[in-house]
């Protein structure tokens, strides 16, 4: 099994990346201002425009160490990738696949069910432990809407139609987000989801969330041989990692939003660690990002018990896992793609 190692995050605007041995070095004008070995690392994600050595993108690239560029906000930019890994047979198997929509569609709808199941129990987790704090009777109606849309889509055979499913479920789970939020009212608050850029700062961590999530989901799918640019649900466009964003729309509930829940209702980030430009963008600090990510990387290490393996494992090799057993699906070593149930 793939052990979990560290992901390192640059959150210097202005540092460059090189390579030096068998260390990356993080440089800000010339200057040395950090080192870390590279064969403690499964992953970096920069945020500064200044970029990185061809060598040290060339050693990533060979030694399977996912190297990603984001906006200093967080917003995706680019991926370094090298030879693929797997067989060629696996993703001709995932091309054949992408191009018939009712295999698709087969596909799509197990991991659509796991993200509509993982919402409805974020929705029942927060009844159980904050009753006295919320309108019960509302996420009850959320919770029992979502319920209902469970059977139909595992029977759902169009793609199309599926996509409604998932929108009526997105609706309903979202009609309580606000309210599961339950410190700093005034500041944190949900009234529906925007972004590019976001308008508030639930917003903002939401799609920094989102953003990792996917820069993991897709160095999970190209570890394991899959092409993360050729997905299901999200159909073919250039530049986007469609496989990676069907294969987190599963674990948004129970592992990025239930994460940013976390950080705010237990205070681990305030309003201080936020910023508003002129145009009403909100974006975080460069302490805020600091606190975030650092607490990103202690959720990755929690353990769960995964549902299908019934094994523990850390949080962080979940996509992993799904990719794993995604592949094997294809491979036509199981008979259903097992999507993520969180328990």
């Amino acid at each position: 099994m793939r052990h979990l190692l560290n992901t390192l995050f640059v959150t210097t605007e202005n540092a460059y990346l090189t390579l030096d041995g068998e260390n990356v070095v993080v440089n800000r004008e010339k200057e040395e201002i950090g080192r870390f070995p590279l064969h403690n690392l499964s992953g970096i994600v920069s945020f500064s425009y200044a970029g990185a050595s061809p060598a040290l993108m060339g050693a990533c690239a060979q030694r399977e160490v996912g190297l990603s560029f984001c906006t200093p906000r967080g917003r995706f930019l680019a991926r370094t990738s090298g030879v693929s890994n797997g067989n060629v047979l696996l993703r001709r198997a995932q091309y054949r696949a992408a191009d018939d929509r009712k295999v698709s569609c087969r596909i799509s709808r197990n991991m659509i069910f796991g993200k509509l199941y993982n919402a409805r129990w974020s929705i029942e987790r927060t009844r159980r432990d904050h009753k006295l704090r919320i309108d019960e009777e509302s996420f009850q109606s959320a919770s029992e809407t979502i319920q209902k849309l469970l059977p139909n889509v595992l029977q759902e055979t169009d793609l199309e139609a599926l996509r409604g499913l998932e929108g009526a479920g997105a609706t309903a789970y979202f009609s309580v987000f606000d309210d599961m939020i339950l410190r700093e009212k005034e500041y944190f608050y949900f009234h529906g989801r925007n972004r590019r850029p976001p308008l508030d700062a639930i917003n903002a961590m939401l799609s920094f969330a989102y953003n990792l999530l996917s820069n993991e989901c897709a160095s999970a799918l190209e570890s394991v041989g899959l092409d993360a640019y050729v997905g299901f649900l999200h159909r073919d466009r250039p530049g986007r990692s469609s496989l990676a964003l069907d294969l987190m729309e599963e674990l948004r509930p129970c592992f990025a939003d239930r994460f940013v829940l976390t950080l705010v209702n237990n205070r681990i980030v305030t309003k201080g660690d936020f910023s508003q430009s002129e145009s009403g963008a909100v974006q975080f600090s460069e302490q805020g990002r600091r606190k975030f990510l650092k607490s990103w990387q202690e959720r990755k290490q929690e353990t769960i018990s995964h549902p299908f393996l019934e094994e523990k494992i850390p949080w962080g090799l979940v996509p992993y896992i799904q990719a794993l057993l995604l592949a094997r699906y294809l491979r036509e070593d199981l008979d259903e793609y097992p999507s993520f149930l969180w328990k």
